[in-house]
């Protein structure tokens, strides 16, 4: 299992150019929140899943959101760029979630409250990264995607589902079933994509922090999130 699911990632497409063109505009200290929005609102999903998160209660940014332009001001561009990612990134893989007992909807919620957490208790104990931390957040459990779908192909549902409910330890289910961890899959998908070296690290040693080195915090404060905010009982 664990074979095929590199080889998938290997095969895995770019992601859309509409990412990478918002992503030189983040990296181009000249450029302004209004550039940055007429970009995202060339696509009409991204522009409906970021005002969703912009309206969602975790926020409680006091009025309803009803412009990109609004979102942006609000959030700031790194943290905008950081949502777009993640959506782009969902959409990107597809999201059946059934092995774990969630739904799509309820995936996404629960990567929302993980950043939404980085925005409200880490970035008054470290503000710059925080920033790394927020796309980290939301990105962390992007392998489960793939787990799931393997699980499906092996018509493992109703076992590993089962297991899941029940278990304190989702890593040690993962690995016992299709032999890598979420963190893993996430880790190795975003080193095929290009991501920077230091978020690859912090989130493939998220479960075992101590091995981290120079990015042990980091990594430590994911392991905190999704014990927090796992999966099968999100803040329970």
């Amino acid at each position: 299992m664990l074979n095929d699911i590199v080889d998938r990632i290997r095969s895995l497409p770019p992601l859309p150019r509409s990412f990478q063109k918002i992503n030189a505009i983040c990296d181009n200290p000249d450029s302004s929140i209004n550039e940055l929005a007429k970009t995202i609102e060339t696509d009409p999903m991204l522009v409906a899943n970021l005002l969703k998160i912009a309206n969602s209660p975790l926020y409680n940014f006091h009025r309803e959101i009803k412009s990109v332009l609004q979102a942006i001001s609000l959030f700031g561009m790194s943290s905008t760029r950081s949502l777009v990612t993640s959506i782009s990134v969902k959409k990107l893989l597809g999201v059946d979630m059934e092995p774990y007992g969630v739904t799509p909807e309820e995936f996404v919620a629960i990567s929302t409250i993980q950043s939404a957490l980085i925005s409200k208790w880490y970035k008054k104990i470290n503000p710059v990264g925080a920033d790394d931390l927020f796309l980290a957040a939301l990105l962390q459990d992007t392998g489960k995607i793939m787990i799931a779908d393997e699980v499906v192909r092996n018509d493992e549902v109703y076992q590993f589902k089962s297991e899941i409910e029940m278990s304190h330890d989702i890593a040690s289910v993962e690995k016992m079933y299709v032999g890598v961890t979420s963190a893993e899959v996430t880790a190795e998908i975003f080193n095929h994509w290009g991501f920077s070296d230091k978020m690859v690290k912090i989130i493939q040693f998220s479960d075992h922090y101590e091995e981290a080195g120079d990015f042990r915090e980091y990594a430590k404060i994911l392991k905190i999130l999704k014990t927090a905010v796992p999966i099968n009982s999100p803040l329970s």
